[in-house]
């Protein structure tokens, strides 16, 4: 007869071939909410004046928020090329939104299917080629469209009724609900289209903020007569750039030549709505058209109406935004598995709300170089903490494979901040960022590549050889660039030395 001790060591053998290798580990779960445009200065959490984020601000309450998660470039194809590979445009090839990604490449979804992980992606993509290293994936089409929008599937396309926000979410929750091995660890990507421009919101926010005055940044009225040139020539000004039909919801008049881009914008949003969507529509905007066409503004006055118009829209795009943050939230807590399950909120980049009478992004000012940053990770990351260091998008996939327990290939130029999660910052930890856009054209921002600290920042527009340099203590708007400046002579030195030490060490090629 066998000993109880015999027994409990046969059951004990049998169990460990049974469970699978993932199953026992109890590694985290991974959900990287992702948004389009989403500034910080949005974000309640972050101290927002304009709007309030409960759900968001939720992960925040419950981990840890970063003041200082800065891109490598600011605008949407190369932010998340970069999340895919941790390496910077000049190595993963994505250096504008007009580049096709290379998925045969190294990515961190790759490496965690690898692992064991089950893995997804839905919703914005934006890299033209199709994923790969993703167990499933629905993604949308480019941009996508906000009302009854297509999204790719790996046997072609499907059409999906109703706004495309809450459709992100149910396809993520349906996923999670019902299409996962629920024995394995997973990570998926939850990736919306808003707030991006055209900022159409759901049919249940067209009146939010209606009645209501949004605070106007410091900086609207901006004269850019203490920068470079390229601050002056940009073409992204609320009050001389915007599209009336696509941006500001405005009609055109019947007469509107059939080529004219805004009525061709406008029939790719508003006539996208189906019948019934485009009666709540008109109910919501027709009344505002009228009192804005009554009263003939001009100058400062409608510069001042269209910042209103265009916040009050992305504001309420991003309402939607929360209100689907608020679901995947309560799906953790109903299912059991908030405890082990790391949730990431983020953005590809800042963006401009009227700072410096700009929107969009691009620049290395601050408003569009930093990205808000949220990671809820219970049992690891104290509650209602916040974190100051110079942390990145290029550190996001370094971070998740080392949160999962896959190790990080040295190829990788981005690293880890799992340390600063448990509270810890490394000494060697960077005290410096290198930045670089490259896109030509759109918006007419030209091209630059710059160095931040902590304290300063400098830019180099290498196209026409101008330079910018920046006192962020003393200016925090960057409204006076302090280049050539006798007081600063040493630091601008020191500056430039970093700049050409960090593009060594990042492997940079130089500049035609």
């Amino acid at each position: 007869m066998r000993s109880a001790w015999t027994r409990t060591i046969v059951v004990t053998l049998l169990l460990s071939v049974a469970i699978p290798v993932w199953a026992q580990t109890s590694r985290p779960n991974i959900i990287f909410i992702f948004s389009d445009d989403h500034a910080y200065q949005a974000i309640s959490a972050y101290g927002s004046r304009i709007n309030h984020t409960p759900n968001i601000d939720r992960i925040a309450r419950e981990g840890m928020r970063f003041e200082n998660a800065m891109v490598t470039n600011s605008i949407c194809a190369p932010s998340r090329a970069v999340i895919q590979t941790g390496k910077y445009s000049h190595l993963n090839g994505v250096l504008d939104n007009m580049q096709v990604f290379d998925g045969s490449q190294q990515t961190f979804p790759k490496l965690l299917q690898q692992a064991g992980y089950q893995t997804a992606v839905v919703g914005k993509w934006h890299l033209k080629s199709e994923p790969t290293g993703f167990d499933y994936w629905e993604v949308l089409p480019g941009q996508g469209a906000y009302y009854n929008p297509d999204l790719r599937v790996p046997a072609g396309q499907n059409r999906h009724a109703g706004y495309v926000t809450d459709i992100i979410t149910d396809l993520t929750l349906n996923w999670l609900e019902h299409e996962r091995d629920p024995d394995r660890p997973f990570m998926v990507m939850s990736q919306h289209k808003a707030p991006h421009r055209g900022w159409m919101p759901g049919p249940e926010r067209l009146t939010l903020y209606d009645g209501m005055m949004i605070p106007e940044p410091d900086t609207l009225f901006d004269d850019y007569a203490n920068r470079a040139s390229p601050a002056r020539l940009q073409e992204m000004e609320i009050g001389r750039h915007m599209i009336d039909g696509h941006d500001l919801k405005l009609k055109p008049a019947p007469n509107t030549p059939e080529d004219n881009p805004d009525l061709r914008l406008w029939l790719a949003g508003y006539g996208r709505l189906d019948e019934g969507q485009r009666r709540i529509w008109d109910a919501a905007y027709e009344p505002k058209n009228a009192a804005f066409l009554a009263a003939g503004l001009e100058g400062r006055a409608l510069v001042r109406w269209k910042y209103q118009r265009y916040i009050k829209d992305y504001l309420r795009t991003i309402a939607s935004v929360d209100d689907n943050v608020g679901r995947l939230l309560r799906y953790l807590d109903e299912t059991g598995l908030a405890e082990n399950t790391i949730v990431v909120y983020s953005s590809d980049q800042g963006f401009y709300l009227g700072e410096h009478g700009w929107f969009d992004k691009r620049w290395m000012y601050e408003e569009s170089l930093k990205t808000p940053l949220l990671v809820r990770w219970p049992g690891v990351v104290a509650a209602g903490s916040t974190n100051t260091d110079m942390v990145s998008n290029l550190d996001f996939p370094a971070t998740l494979l080392n949160a999962a327990g896959v190790d990080v290939p040295h190829d990788m130029q981005g690293r880890s901040f799992v340390p600063m999660l448990r509270g810890e910052t490394p000494a060697d930890w960077r005290k410096s960022f290198y930045y670089h856009y490259y896109e030509k054209g759109i918006h007419n921002v030209a091209p630059h590549e710059g160095v931040r600290t902590e304290r300063h920042k400098l830019i180099h527009y290498y196209e026409t050889d101008e330079w910018e340099l920046f006192d962020l203590e003393v200016d925090p708007n960057e409204i006076r660039s302090i280049y050539g400046a006798a007081s600063y002579a040493e630091t601008q030195a020191a500056l430039l030395d970093e700049l050409e030490g960090l593009k060594k060490a990042l492997q940079v090629p130089d500049i035609p």
